[in-house]
């Protein structure tokens, strides 16, 4: 036995046998009641520690835990699943967070649903998908290079702004029909038709690349139309956005105009001053390593941007995806490319499942009566007639041919994640009631499900020709 050893052995047992002593005869110290020492019968543990265990559920660290776990597990197999169907893995992580809602889950096991998903509970799972879609958002106005769009034709310019005109005209139409039955008597009409014109305008620019890339269709003409036109869509309808809160929060129109002056002054602020700091701050990273100073710094900017439109009213996350926008350009540094997969894999894999969950659970399909089944038909004809037809016509006015024409608007029409960043918005500021809410959640899976449908049958269509 060499000497560690017995050091190490000595050791345990004089200390060891201290710490037995000290405990023993500090037993005696102790007034209440003593451990029994009776037999316990295996009935008894296992009731025990199953009352053990649902106590310690409760804890709400042990509780956000088991959702997690729970969420995250539902949402990659709904997602794996759906892809084998070629379909974006995103249609079944959104499936997946409406079953654990009260749509199935809820509806079918009323208390494994009330055991994991308590209402005490969603306060946790709304801030943690929030941080989420904050770094989502970021990524996404990174992912938008401006330099590349200011180089793109007029005609992605003109067909983009046409699928977003046309199906907001058309959203403030079926505003005008459903508002009498469907908004709260605290929501304006301007209020509630801005915000469905910008619900049917919206186009999910992440899962359009996602589609363009699965299928390989992203150097084909109409991929790289229709990538473009989303991305120039995603950047001005969340402009619009914004200016929509603005309107939707404030008290008369004075007010909302003047709301739109400390906005016009954030921007000012984020073009002039941040840009130009991260270009700096980008420059050195070029061929070297992203270091913790650089990305705590870039961390910083994006929480003060979230901060900052959070306090001006028009939520957070615009201004996640502006600290994006601001991001020095591909080919001015490497700081987009670096920090970009570090964010996304935590956002995409662990938080986003968590917004779906949430979604899920606002979701209620079973308050759905036939009535409503009419109207939620109706907003889906007008969403599609809105993007897919609006997006087609106006590539077909564009000189594109017909074929192309077609396939742009059936990826214009894709809103998935996007689309329910929108409705959650709206969800939350009182706008979208929890049946209206239903019905565009439908609305956004249905027609997300449509385009790879719809590609494959255009190009059948034309193939036979």
């Amino acid at each position: 036995m060499d000497r560690s050893t017995k050091i190490y052995l000595l050791t345990l047992l004089i200390f060891g046998g201290g710490i037995f002593l000290s405990i023993h005869y500090g037993n005696a110290l102790y007034v209440g009641a003593q451990l029994s020492s009776e037999p316990v019968s295996v009935g008894s543990f296992w009731d025990n520690l199953r009352t053990t265990f649902l106590t310690q559920l409760s804890h709400p660290l042990a509780l956000l835990l088991v959702q997690i776990i729970v969420i995250m597990t539902a949402a990659r197999t709904f997602g794996i699943l759906i892809s084998k169907f070629s379909q974006p893995p995103v249609i079944g992580e959104i499936f997946a967070g409406v079953l654990l809602g009260p749509s199935l889950l809820g509806l079918f096991f009323p208390e494994i649903s009330a055991l994991l998903f308590p209402k005490s509970s969603f306060q946790n799972l709304h801030f943690l998908s929030q941080i989420g879609l904050l770094l989502f958002m970021f990524v996404v106005g990174m992912e938008l290079d401006f330099d590349k769009l200011k180089q793109q034709s007029k005609a992605s310019v003109v067909i983009s702004h046409i699928s977003i005109i046309f199906p907001f005209f058309l959203g403030t139409i079926l505003a005008y029909v459903i508002y009498p039955s469907f908004a709260s008597t605290t929501v304006t009409f301007t209020a509630f038709s801005l915000f469905i014109g910008i619900a049917m305008s919206i186009t999910a620019f992440p899962v359009l690349a996602r589609i363009l890339k699965d299928r390989n269709l992203t150097k084909t003409s109409y991929g790289a139309m229709s990538l473009t036109c989303a991305a120039a869509d995603d950047a001005t309808a969340w402009y619009i956005l914004a200016i929509v809160i603005a309107v939707s929060t404030s008290t008369n129109l004075l007010m909302s105009v003047l709301m739109l002056i400390p906005i016009v002054i954030y921007i000012t602020v984020m073009l002039f001053v941040v840009k130009p700091f991260l270009r700096s701050l980008g420059s050195p990273i070029q061929n070297q390593s992203l270091d913790m100073k650089v990305t705590t710094i870039v961390l910083v900017i994006l929480l003060f941007s979230s901060l900052t439109t959070e306090l001006l009213g028009i939520h957070a996350l615009f201004g996640a995806f502006m600290a994006g926008v601001m991001m020095p350009s591909t080919s001015e540094s490497e700081l987009k490319e670096r920090i970009a997969p570090r964010l996304e894999y935590v956002s995409l894999l662990v938080l986003l499942p968590l917004f779906f969950a949430l979604t899920g659970l606002r979701t209620q399909i079973n308050l759905l009566e036939s009535q409503h089944w009419i109207i939620c038909l109706a907003i889906i004809v007008v969403a599609v007639v809105g993007k897919f037809i609006g997006s087609a016509v106006a590539s077909r006015l564009m000189g594109i041919s017909w074929r192309d024409s077609l396939a742009i608007g059936a990826l214009m029409n894709t809103r998935g994640l996007m689309e329910l960043v929108v409705l959650n918005i709206g969800y939350e500021l009182g706008i979208l009631s929890p049946i209206l809410f239903t019905m565009f959640v439908i609305m956004a899976l249905v027609t997300t499900f449509m385009t790879g449908p719809l590609l494959y049958l255009i190009d059948l269509g034309f193939k036979k020709q």
